[in-house]
């Protein structure tokens, strides 16, 4: 045994020497050379020549049972749901596409891509978004007009922060109107779609944050940014979620060399928050009215609020110039949900602590999305431009809040949709319960039976209430020959 344990803590340093020069970038060689001394070490530790399996998933990455496939698949609905209810269609597009249809679309953000290692002819990448995908598949079919939905997973090589429902394998599950249309009117329904969801699904407060990519960039131009900085200081400004003022200002300083000055005006402008009224104001600021397209941005800002007014949403949304969206692609207004108070976790805390509402934390985004006019030009080989705004709705973090409202609720999730059991109540009736489940099964009843010959009455009875199968037939010889079936409520026992 002692061997053993050696040879384990042999591996694990020599796997760190592997690391160790792989990120240091040493030569191929050198790499292989260690490799091999690694691979030698566990050949050692054959177990009678069985592999050792180490059981894991992939890091960012994660299992779901069944109660937390139920909760998903209840969450998927409602959204689907609302989806067809605007008049969506949906589509699918490959898990991985060419890399160079992927490189240069998402900023920063650009490292974060997963590149598959060549197999045949292809640089292929896994993708990040649907965003990207969708405007490639707009530009190679030229189709000018879709209204459509499309829920699949997506690949990001981030750090993953698993409890806060961030990984690198997940959901999006994305909204897009594309086509030329009057100005704010799809945007709009964007956001009450956004609304909508988060109304239905019953996760709490939220906030529904919306800005302009115009107005940032008119603000950066008022305030000093030379041009060439303008995509990197977006990229800091859009932090302001997670870190403080003084923390993003460090980083547009010292990191991004913009002057002190300049960041100073940004600050002033960043910390701004309103609705139609500070839209308004901005219009008549002496700076940003020098700016022609936060000009433009600001008239779509006001115009928008008016279409929100007319679906009842602008309870929730604010106009917020601190909200950035890292994304290169973004043209016009942006947006992002945040929920105020994580609602099942809070409610939790609030129990505890009394704390009131007001200090409720931000949990991060639900939703984002925005205006992307120029990203199908990109692929199109004349470059037409399609005017697109979308909407994605951030699955795992909502799944995540469920999932801890359903931990904290005291009723079971059903993890079956079974409507009734067929059980008999004597010896020898397996034939009989085979036939009628049979007929159940034809007629579209959602039904179970126990696969056993002979079962006992009371166990059949007990996995119905494990299961939570709301109804039994219960057959037996006397049943057969009067010709009928004894129904029994497993709830109230109540049998006819």
């Amino acid at each position: 045994m002692e061997d053993k344990a050696q040879i384990q803590e042999a591996i694990k340093s020599q796997g760190e020497v592997v690391r160790k020069l792989k990120s240091e970038k040493a030569s191929k060689e050198q790499i292989d050379e260690e490799v091999a001394k690694l691979l030698a070490l566990k050949a050692q530790l054959g177990d009678d020549g069985k592999t050792q399996f180490v059981l894991k998933t992939p890091k960012g990455t994660r299992d779901y049972n069944p109660k937390q496939m139920a909760i998903r698949e209840k969450v998927f609905n409602t959204i689907i749901r609302c989806f067809k209810r605007h008049g969506a269609e949906t589509i699918d597009t490959p898990v991985f596409e060419l890399k160079e249809t992927l490189t240069g679309k998402y900023g920063e953000d650009s490292k974060l891509i997963y590149d598959l290692k060549d197999q045949g002819g292809e640089l292929l990448s896994l993708r990040y978004d649907l965003t990207v995908p969708f405007a490639r598949y707009l530009a190679m079919n030229k189709i000018t007009n879709i209204k459509r939905y499309h829920i699949a997973k997506v690949y990001r090589r981030d750090n993953p922060a698993m409890t806060r429902g961030r990984y690198r394998e997940f959901y999006q599950c994305d909204f897009d109107i594309a086509g030329q249309y009057d100005a704010m009117i799809p945007d709009a329904e964007c956001l009450k779609i956004v609304h909508e969801i988060l109304n239905e699904l019953d996760l709490g407060d939220f906030r529904i944050k919306v800005n302009d990519r115009r107005i940032l960039d008119g603000m950066f131009a008022v305030c000093g940014v030379p041009d060439d900085k303008f995509r990197t200081i977006c990229s800091t400004v859009d932090k302001l979620d997670k870190m403080s003022w003084e923390d993003v200002k460090k980083e547009m300083v010292n990191e991004k060399g913009l002057s002190e000055e300049a960041a100073d005006q940004i600050g002033e402008y960043v910390s701004m928050q309103g609705g139609m009224d500070l839209a308004e104001r901005l219009l008549q600021d002496h700076k940003m009215s020098q700016s022609k397209q936060a000009c433009a941005g600001l008239s779509d800002i006001k115009l928008l609020f008016k279409y929100l007014q007319l679906f009842h949403v602008t309870d929730k949304v604010v106009f917020d110039l601190s909200l950035a969206r890292g994304l290169d692609y973004y043209t016009g207004v942006i947006y992002e949900a945040v929920l105020t108070q994580a609602s099942a976790v809070s409610a939790a805390n609030e129990a505890q602590n009394g704390a009131n509402a007001e200090e409720s934390v931000s949990v991060g985004s639900v939703a984002g999305g925005g205006r992307y006019d120029g990203l199908v030009g990109m692929f199109d080989p004349k470059g037409r431009r399609v005017p697109c705004v979308g909407v994605s709705i951030g699955i795992e973090r909502i799944f995540s809040i469920m999932e801890q409202k359903a931990e904290a609720s005291p009723e079971k999730v059903r993890t079956t949709e079974v409507q009734i059991m067929v059980a008999s109540a004597q010896k020898n009736l397996l034939e009989e319960r085979l036939q009628l489940i049979s007929e159940l099964w034809n007629a579209g009843i959602k039904a179970e039976v126990m696969y056993k010959k002979n079962p006992k009455l009371l166990s059949q009875l007990q996995y119905c209430e494990e299961a939570g199968i709301p109804l039994v037939a219960i057959l037996g010889e006397q049943e057969l020959k009067d010709g009928v079936v004894k129904l029994r409520v497993v709830a109230t026992r109540e049998e006819v």
